[in-house]
């Protein structure tokens, strides 16, 4: 160890549990107050999100309802029936979902008609709440009324809710009621009874929380969406990154099915729907319910820029090695197409064609779209080949827009050394990296960015997370250390890193495909991870403008002696913003001077938090979610020097106020 960077101060009485003291060491630190640095973009730190572990529905899109409108491929997937029951074609209200339902009569006073909707691995009801059930039916072959009973039922079959609703029209009609709940119960079922003596068509059968985030209808599970909101976001990539591909060219995600009346927007496969054997989900499709107008309206709502990610015109690489899965670069003016009317429908006048689409939807305001992203983690000649068209339409038409590319699936190798310099070439303004490694490695490279060319495009860094193998990569707390250490590196080039995004967002304890993930949650519970945590401080405390904090050999925090270390400046607060993470078990004191600052100027400290455990491998639960939070912390300004006791494990914020 280098003289020059400690020096020792004495003994810290570490007693606890038996334990021998041990020396406490300083470490210090300069802070450059006169070399104000580049600026920190808005978007540097935000969300990802791709509907996988039922991440949508079932998820973040708060319908209750499994194959509501009866047109996955197996009609009645989700649905158990009970009585007479017919499924219909003929005459249906939506041209895109064109099954419904006929309950008729039994033909015994003894026996019942009916169907049962057993949800996403249940039905979450609260007890009290309220839930707005709605259906689109009319009567059939009858002048009387008719009327059905809708019941919550528990795995006891036991009613915890009920209405009865009349049908009075032999035309399509939405009907709905709402019903309170009368018990708490996770593992809930809607079931519908006909209660009367004719038949009935039924259609597009949900079931909402009243209670939604910002109390749309057609809305978002409230603590999901505030989740994301408490983050403080500044962008928001949708739809996803795989699901953007598709496992075929049919089942990609079609930005302008998600579109126009929600009733009449068809079900898609979804591309994690075959992926694993070991974690098989047949019944795992879109509804297509939370669509490209949900996710503007969600950007906007956390302050976030929206970033829609759009299919070139490949289908996931990973599933598909035959060229003729794509589609070919000279047939690609449809999906070019589709990216110039997606970026009239986010920010086109009501008089354009999809400017009035969005209008009509209720938002005639533009959405302001600044970005674009095409493509997933494509790779090969393939992508610039279908790149290069799209990136010279969008300059034609929207000159302004920021288009990200990408450099594959990998953060090195061949794919990632051969992109890159073509991605410079066809002049993207983003590339989008992934990686999803090990702790170990996001410790080695928090200096990955510190000599990155600055005349190319800037980096997104846009799915990243530490995995674990050890624990079968479990959110724990040190795969959310390793990711905080590794940030302080994506902090310091903020010049050249302009957006980094966590993936992936969700995951249903009981229907997840992947992890580790952000949000872990059941059908009524959340719980944040570590990694959310070490996601939202940074996000909250990002600053305006990157600082130089150096030891005194002059280099950077990356490591060395187990600490990793960034600083910002804050104009809109006048502070200076520190952030350490000491990933060794020792406490170990830092002082960071700042110079540079003029003979009368007074420093104060600010808010300071801290996120620590000393067992690496811990993680919260939902029945645990407090087990590792941000806490409150101390440090001290001696006057220009701040003072700051980094326990061992532990990642902090710490503002010093001008």
């Amino acid at each position: 160890m280098k003289k020059n960077l400690y020096k020792i101060v004495g003994l810290a009485s570490l007693l606890a549990f038996g334990q021998s003291a041990v020396a406490q060491q300083t470490y210090e630190f300069t802070l450059d107050t006169k070399k104000v640095g580049a600026p920190v973009q808005s978007t540097m730190y935000g969300l990802f999100f791709e509907d996988i572990n039922f991440g949508a529905d079932g998820g973040l899109y708060a319908e209750l309802v499994k194959n509501r409108s009866f047109d996955f491929p197996q009609e009645l997937m989700g649905w158990y029936t009970f009585g007479k029951v017919e499924v219909r074609k003929d005459n249906p209200p939506f041209d895109k979902n064109p099954n419904y339902l006929v309950l008729s009569n039994p033909g015994h006073a003894h026996k019942h008609t009916g169907i049962e909707n057993e949800g996403f691995r249940g039905m979450g009801f609260k007890k009290d709440a309220t839930y707005r059930f709605s259906v689109w039916a009319k009567k059939v072959n009858t002048t009387e009324d008719q009327k059905i009973r809708v019941e919550f039922i528990n795995p006891k079959d036991e009613v915890i809710g009920s209405q009865e609703l009349i049908i009075n029209s032999p035309d399509w009609q939405k009907h709905q009621v709402v019903i309170t709940a009368k018990a708490t119960e996770e593992k809930g079922r809607l079931r519908i009874f006909l209660a009367s003596r004719g038949a009935i068509a039924v259609d597009h059968v949900s079931l909402f929380p009243t209670d939604t985030y910002k109390g749309r209808e057609n809305g978002l599970r409230k603590d999901l969406a505030q989740a994301l909101t408490d983050i403080t976001p500044g962008i928001f990539r949708f739809p996803g990154g795989c699901i953007v591909e598709g496992t075929d060219l049919d089942t990609r995600y079609d930005w302008k099915k998600t579109i126009g009346p929600v009733e009449n927007r068809p079900v898609n496969e979804n591309r994690w729907h075959y992926t694993f054997t070991n974690r098989f989900f047949p019944d795992y499709y879109q509804s297509y319910g939370l669509g490209f107008y949900e996710y503007f309206l969600l950007s906007e709502d956390m302050g976030a820029e929206p970033l829609p990610v759009l299919s070139c015109g490949l289908a996931c690489q990973f599933q598909n090695e035959d060229r003729h899965a794509h589609v070919p670069v000279s047939d690609l003016a449809p999906y070019i197409q589709d990216a110039l009317d997606l970026i009239e429908f986010a920010n086109g006048p009501v008089t354009s064609t999809w400017g009035k689409v969005r209008a009509d939807m209720g938002h005639p305001e533009p959405f302001n779209l600044k970005f674009i992203g095409i493509g997933n983690e494509q790779w090969g000649e393939e992508y610039p080949e279908h790149l290069a068209p799209f990136v010279k339409e969008i300059r034609a038409k929207y000159p302004d827009m920021k288009i990200v590319g990408s450099s594959g699936p990998s953060a090195d190798g061949k794919q990632f050394d051969y992109l890159w310099p073509e991605m410079k070439r066809l002049k993207v303004d983003l590339v989008d990296e992934h990686y999803y490694k090990e702790p170990d490695w996001f410790f080695k490279n928090a200096a990955r960015y510190d000599n990155y060319d600055r005349k190319g495009p800037a980096v997104f860094a846009g799915e990243y997370a530490s995995h674990d193998h050890s624990t079968g990569k479990q959110n724990n707390f040190l795969s959310a250390l390793s990711e905080a250490a590794f940030m302080t590196g994506l902090e310091r080039n903020a010049d050249i890193v302009h957006m980094c995004t966590y993936a992936p967002l969700f995951a249903h304890v009981d229907a997840w495909q992947w992890c580790p993930d952000m949000i872990w949650f059941d059908n009524l519970r959340m719980m944040k991870t570590p990694n959310y945590y070490v996601q939202q401080l940074y996000a909250q405390n990002k600053g305006t403008n990157t600082m130089t904090l150096l030891w005194p050999d002059k280099k950077a925090v990356t490591g060395q002696d187990n600490l990793y270390a960034s600083a910002v400046y804050d104009k809109d607060q006048n502070c200076y913003i520190v952030k350490v993470a000491n990933t060794g078990t020792e406490a170990k004191n830092v002082k960071v001077t700042l110079t540079g600052t003029k003979k009368n100027a007074a420093f104060t400290v600010g808010d300071c938090i801290v996120i620590k455990n000393n067992n690496l491998k811990a993680i919260n639960t939902l029945d645990t979610p407090t087990n590792i939070i941000p806490e409150k912390a101390t440090a001290s300004i001696d006057g220009n020097i701040l003072n700051i006791q980094t326990q061992g494990q532990s990642f902090g914020v710490y503002k010093v106020k001008l």
